[in-house]
Parts: structure tokens; sequence; C-alpha cells
């Protein structure tokens, strides 16, 4: 990981001693272009204009349209730069509104290309559909390269899906619910099978953040009452080593860490598919079955839907 960060840190230096060279070489230029510019337009286009009413008015009206649109782009430059200034603040280095475009696609695979490997991975979301087992997911792959994985999804039989479900469109079913979790949770089987330290808790309440910290990034979505997920926004934010304190990193970090160290939460334990639960020392107090029949805990996630119905299928994606 240090390995990466500093041949990250080298590129992106690079970049910027490139930058200032071809700023640094367009100034010359310009500056040695100024003399010979006014000497053409004193001594050859000047007199020209003088003689010639429909060029004059021609050169008038080109002069004036330059220097609106100079203005112009001079007012865009300095609203641009008060929104940089405040993306700058708030650690903002990505958003999107919806992941249906391609474009939209492709620049957020750049930036997860980009990111340094993250030895821990934090993921506090629904039923962990869109995050886990849609090949479409930016952060799926990225997952397989962090050591430690924390999840916490929704409880399956818990007062908060119950509510969810009821503020969606009715073709949306508890059932859909329970296979979209069921996916997630093979697909977790499959990366303890590879070595990684997952551990998987279930919350009761209706969620009300999707958070997914890879190392220094945060994804966060609202989970809106009544809107599915994949059409909310998503904000990227970054830590800042030199100032924590700035930005929304920390905060969104927080609000996952919170909610991890409740002992309220049971975790799940993979090898006999029930709720472990503890109380505030740690201490085991009970188990519980999930509620849920889990069919897939050996097979590839990819297959973890086959006891959805086919209507219910096709809008999977849409609950993250």
């Amino acid at each position: 990981m240090d390995t990466n960060t500093q041949a990250q840190g080298f590129l992106v230096g690079i970049r910027q001693i490139l930058i200032h060279g071809a700023i640094t070489l367009l100034a010359i230029v310009i500056a040695f272009s100024l003399p010979p510019a006014a000497r053409y337009i004193l001594y050859v286009w000047w007199p020209r204009v003088e003689t010639d009413t429909s060029l004059l008015l021609v050169t008038e009206i080109g002069l004036a349209s330059a220097l609106v649109l100079l203005f112009n782009l001079g007012k865009v430059a300095w609203d641009n730069r008060n929104k940089v200034a405040m993306a700058r603040l708030t650690a903002l280095v990505y958003a999107r509104n919806a992941r249906n475009d391609w474009l939209s696609r492709l620049r957020e695979r750049a930036l997860v290309r980009s990111l340094p490997a993250a030895r821990d991975a934090c993921v506090l979301t629904l039923t962990g559909h869109g995050t886990f087992v849609d090949e479409r997911s930016p952060v799926r792959e990225v997952l397989r390269s962090a050591y430690e994985i924390r999840v916490m999804l929704v409880n399956p039989v818990g007062e908060g899906v119950r509510r969810r479900v009821e503020s969606l469109p009715p073709e949306v079913t508890v059932l859909s619910f329970h296979g979209e979790i069921e996916a997630s949770i093979a697909y977790l089987a499959e990366l303890r099978k590879l070595g990684k330290k997952v551990t998987l808790k279930f919350y009761d309440e209706e969620p009300f953040w999707k958070v997914v910290v890879l190392g220094d990034h945060v994804w966060v979505q609202h989970c809106h009452h009544g809107c599915e997920l994949n059409q909310q926004p998503e904000y990227v934010f970054a830590l800042q080593h030199h100032d924590p304190r700035r930005g929304l990193f920390v905060p969104f970090y927080t609000y996952f860490l919170e909610r991890w160290n409740e002992s309220r939460h049971p975790e799940y334990d993979f090898d006999s598919s029930r709720l472990v639960y503890r109380d505030a020392a740690g201490h085991e107090t009970g188990r519980a079955p999930l509620g849920v029949p889990i069919s897939s805990i050996g097979t590839p996630a990819r297959h973890g839907l086959t006891t959805i119905d086919g209507h219910n299928q096709a809008r999977l994606r849409s609950h993250q």
C-alpha cells in the first residue's frame, strides 16, 4: 500500500511539473508575439480600417463580441473557482446523479483504478446487491484486494425491511430483498474462501445512508424514503491527510464505526448460518436463526438469485 501511494504521489508531481511547464511556455510565446501583433495592428490593419467603413464596422463588431466572450469566460472561471474551493473544503472528489449512462460508469471506474490498494473496506448498505453482486458495481472487484472487510446489511426479517418495502413500488417485495441478501452473503462467503477476513452484521432500523469506505475514500448515497437507491446521487469524499478535520470523509467514516460498534447488532456466523448476539464487552449471549433460508453459501454469488421469481429479478439492481 505504501509503495502504491508513493508511486501515485510521484505521478501527481510529474503531472504538476508538466502543467507548470506548459503554462510557462505559453506565456513566453504570448510575450514574444505581442510586439509583432502590435506593429501589424498599428501600421497595416488600422490604415485599412480608416478608409473602409464596412471593414471598420466588422472590426468593431468582432472586437465587441470578443470582449463579451472574454468577460463571460472570466465570470465562468470565477464561479468555477468558488465551486472548486467548496469542493476542496468538503473533500469532494467525485459526484454523479445516477449510474445509468456509460460516461458516469467510465469516470467512476477510472477513479477506482487510480486509488491505491486498500487493506480495509467497510460497507453499510441495504441488501448489498448493488455493491457485491451487480457486475456494474465499480467497487466489486476492488474488494477482492482488501484483506479485512466489514459489512452491515439490513436484517431481512426486521422492521426496517418492512418499512422500506412499503415505501417502494408494489412490485418490490420482501422476497426480492431476501434474494438479494442471499446473493450478497454468497459473495462474501466466496471472499472468505479466498482468505479474506470478512465480518457481517445486520441492523434492524430503516437505513438512512449507504456508506462504502475503501482506504482513504468513502462512497455515500442517501437512502431516501420511497426512492430506489440506484436513482439517488452518489458522492465520493477523500481523507485530507494534512487536515483530517476538513471534509466529510471523517464524519461518514465515524457514522459507520458508531453503528458497527453497537452491541445490539448481531454478527452473522457463515459456518452455521446463524446470528450471534454479544454484550457490550463482546461476550456471546445467544444465537438465533437468520430467518431467511440461505442455500447458496457454497456457490458463486451470481447464482444466489434462484429463489426469486423472474419479475423481481429484473428489479434486483434497483435496491443496492
